[in-house]
């Protein structure tokens, strides 16, 4: 199946000496992909040309006269560049000209612009923002990373369909397991935001492992956690913070001294496989889970290696057609989305 995706190639704290290298590395290893080059024609004409020869039609320029800056706010970018190439590239999607579109550019703008001009799949009342964080057993989707500050319970529940519904498809598993992050494993613990969620959970027909703790995510305990953009914002940010810390750590232990140096000769191919598996560019590109059509976000400082991740999450998206997907789980649930969101029916 031939997959086209949309990129914007101007966001980012790169933008294209990133983005373009990326894209073409990507065209090279995935023969059945195309790319649409959403940018200033100035700045992209003479990269594209130059690369033509080798890919052909898979390779094309749409002109986009705006650029969202990554401090911009969300209003202005919705309402005054209408021409952005984080705008066009979620209208070539609309339009069934692109599969998917890719951005590294402001997490807030997109969400909002992708929401605006693709609009939210039937049943669902918001849109969330879905990762992937490594894992002792692999890796575990995380949902929602910060669309959404303040959550319903039936909203945890929507995110919960959504979330399975993307582990089934990428990693191809026919009933992924879902837990509700919370502070504690028992039923008592946690808010009555969490405690209806968790209700909601297991009237469903997912398979809901319960509730589920901090440490889980990192553990594998189950394939899909659940949680409001506040708290799982403020766990993605940790885990990143660990990890940067762990890494600084190593990195300074193993240089304090002439036999600490030695110590690290040997132990190279070790760390080498420790720092491939844990590589967080290796899980760059979160999908934004909900819409009308495929959006992926890339994290805005990504390099190439990171950048070529997220183009690769996102046409793995469009092959297993999502969308379509997380529609029929809606509806096989019978969960239906109402403008107060104080009620949902689950169906039997």
């Amino acid at each position: 199946m031939a997959i086209t995706l949309a990129v914007d190639c101007m966001g980012g704290d790169h933008g294209p000496s990133v983005t373009l290298p990326a894209i073409f590395e990507f065209l090279r290893h995935d023969r059945d992909c195309a790319a649409i080059l959403v940018g200033r024609e100035g700045d992209l004409r003479s990269h594209v040309d130059a690369v033509a020869a080798e890919f052909g039609s898979r390779i094309s320029l749409h002109h986009a006269s705006e650029v969202v800056a990554m401090d911009e706010p969300v209003a202005s970018a919705l309402r005054n560049k209408k021409d952005s190439s984080m705008r066009v590239a979620a209208n070539l999607v609309k339009d069934g000209q692109a599969d998917a579109a890719v951005s590294a550019g402001n997490t807030g703008a997109l969400m909002a612009i992708s929401r605006f001009v693709l609009k939210t799949l039937p049943g669902i009342d918001r849109p969330a923002i879905c990762s992937i964080l490594p894992s002792q057993r692999g890796a575990t989707y995380v949902l929602d990373l910060g669309a959404n500050v303040d959550c319903t319970p039936e909203h945890l529940l929507q995110f919960g369909i959504m979330g399975s519904s993307l582990a089934a498809a990428l990693e191809h598993i026919e009933r992924p397991s879902v837990g509700l992050l919370n502070i504690g494993e028992e039923d008592i613990k946690g808010n009555e935001v969490v405690k209806r969620a968790a209700e909601l959970l297991r009237a469903s027909d997912l398979n809901f492992a319960g509730n589920v703790e901090g440490n889980d995510i990192f553990k594998g305990t189950v394939d899909v956690v659940v949680c409001d953009g506040f708290v799982g914002n403020v766990t993605l940010k940790a885990s990143e913070g660990l990890a940067q810390m762990i890494g600084g750590a190593l990195k300074a232990e193993f240089s304090r001294n002439v036999l600490t140096k030695l110590a690290a000769l040997v132990a190279m191919p070790v760390l080498k496989s420790f720092r491939r598996r844990f590589d967080p560019r290796r899980y760059n590109g979160a999908s934004l889970l909900g819409l009308k059509g495929i959006v992926v976000k890339s994290h805005g400082s990504a390099d190439q290696f990171a950048f070529r991740c997220a183009l690769e999450r996102a046409a793995e998206a469009a092959r297993q057609r999502v969308p379509e997907k997380i529609a029929a789980r809606m509806a096989a649930a019978g969960v239906f989305t109402v403008a107060s969101a104080s009620t949902i029916t689950i169906g039997s």
